[in-house]
């Protein structure tokens, strides 16, 4: 059952979105002020009051952000994003999840990864999901069931991955009809979109798209191939003209970290009606693992300050995942936040640690929250005080091994033709270059700060 219409009553969230919708400069700043005095957590509130100062500067980027997103998307969409990701996800569904979470024992995440297949018609060099083995899929019916014990708990976005899912559009679409409360967002290259795709989806309206592109056109297609770039700029024109909420899923790498952080690839994201945009850094698992592809320390201290300066100057939303560990309170994954079930059923800690110690057509989704993976990960997390050292594959290796022995996961590659001892020991260098500039940029802007900071296997700080 629809949570928002459960505590809010439908009449009430169709009178509030007709109200908005009718006269969104005027009526949104008024709904903010209703998020402060209703919303449930204390936490919510502060958003909300963060938020209201964006939306009245009628000059600002974030205030044009949110009239683009009011005015050029299909109704459905609107209304559904309004109370899926708003109502459900966020104001009602956290607290179902901190219930869930003292029943259980262990944390309740707000998002489930889900990948439908291994399968893909494109072969990108150094592709996460590359040394998968390219036959498993989930059925829909596990998804069916992951999303309902999901719902359960609280949890209503559901990222989907791949391999490529749009191989599997016809299931994601009955996906998103048989749960129609909850949102679906799918990352894609783009290629297989097509108009009539984009209108089911719209009448859905709980799918939202990210496409992936690595900067401008010969850039994408030299490592996605020749011709997909102009392809992705045909998706984009698809989702527009079909009212959808899309955005750009980067991976920053040695060669196109200043292109990606360009006012030429923004803008361009921007005109092309992008909402918002993913950044990753390139961890070196998959296919052509290749260590002097990773971005260097220099060019990830670059990222985060474009990436600030976008958001002050740009109407669009930016998250970079490794370098907004500061926003997040650190690693989001092990359950923490959300998780990876690959296409085999593999249960991960995220899509770039590929190990497990459960499958997901055995257990439940509580049970598999509840796996020695998630345990050790949960009780090392956040994994440094310096919080721009998150993440226990690429900053803390030995984090990562040490988790991986105390559970005694398995790897879930195809090809695991090295220890997970040996895959942290080749990335102890550059987590030491990256922790002795992050800690120098952590003490300039925070003052005292960690310096020289060890965690270990337990982890405590020592220093």
């Amino acid at each position: 059952m629809n949570l928002a219409e459960t505590y809010l009553g439908q009449q009430v969230l169709q009178r509030v979105a007709g109200m908005v919708l009718r006269n969104p400069e005027e009526n949104l700043p008024r709904l903010v002020d209703l998020a402060i005095r209703i919303a449930p957590l204390e936490s919510h509130r502060e958003i909300a009051r963060k938020v209201k100062p964006f939306l009245d500067d009628k000059d600002g980027n974030w205030y044009k952000l949110g009239m683009r997103m009011l005015t050029e998307t299909h109704p459905k969409v609107r209304e559904r994003t309004a109370v899926n990701f708003f109502i459900n996800a966020s104001f009602l569904g956290i607290p179902k999840q901190r219930e869930a979470e003292k029943r259980l024992g262990v944390k309740v995440p707000w998002a489930i990864l889900m990948d439908p297949t291994e399968k893909c018609n494109l072969r990108c060099i150094g592709c996460w999901a590359g040394d998968y083995q390219l036959r498993h899929e989930l059925s829909l019916e596990t998804m069916d069931r992951v999303c309902r014990e999901g719902g359960e708990l609280g949890i209503h976005f559901y990222v989907i991955s791949g391999g490529e899912p749009m191989v599997r559009k016809n299931d994601l679409l009955e996906l998103a009809r048989r749960h129609p409360e909850q949102m679906f967002h799918i990352y894609t290259n783009g290629t297989l979109i097509t108009e009539e795709f984009a209108r089911e989806a719209a009448e859905r309206g709980n799918m939202v798209f990210a496409l992936s592109i690595e900067g401008l056109e010969e850039t994408t297609d030299a490592r996605r191939g020749k011709g997909v770039f102009q392809k992705v700029m045909r998706a984009m024109d698809i989702l527009h003209d079909a009212g959808l909420i899309y955005g750009f899923s980067a991976t920053y790498t040695r060669k196109n970290t200043e292109e990606v952080a360009s006012d030429e690839f923004i803008d361009l994201m921007v005109d092309k009606g992008c909402a918002f945009g993913w950044y990753f850094t390139y961890i070196p698992i998959g296919r052509d693992v290749d260590l002097e592809l990773m971005a260097t320390p220099e060019q990830r201290a670059y990222m985060f300050d474009r990436i600030r300066e976008f958001r002050r100057t740009k109407p669009i939303f930016l998250v970079d995942f490794w370098n907004d560990g500061e926003a997040a309170v650190g690693c989001i994954a092990g359950g923490r936040k959300y998780f990876h079930i690959n296409a085999a059923g593999e249960v991960e800690p995220c899509a770039f640690a590929h190990y497990a110690t459960c499958n997901i057509n055995d257990v439940s989704v509580e049970e598999a929250l509840q796996n020695p993976l998630f345990k050790a990960y949960q009780k090392r997390q956040p994994f440094d005080p310096n919080l721009r050292r998150p993440c226990p594959i690429i900053d803390h290796p030995e984090m990562l091994r040490n988790m991986v022995h105390e559970s005694g996961a398995y790897p879930t590659q195809l090809t695991a033709n090295e220890t997970v001892d040996e895959f942290a020991a080749k990335l102890a260098s550059y987590a030491t270059a990256w922790g002795e500039l992050a800690d120098k940029i952590w003490k300039d802007e925070h003052g005292e700060g960690p310096v020289a900071v060890g965690l270990d296997g337990l982890g405590s700080t020592s220093r």
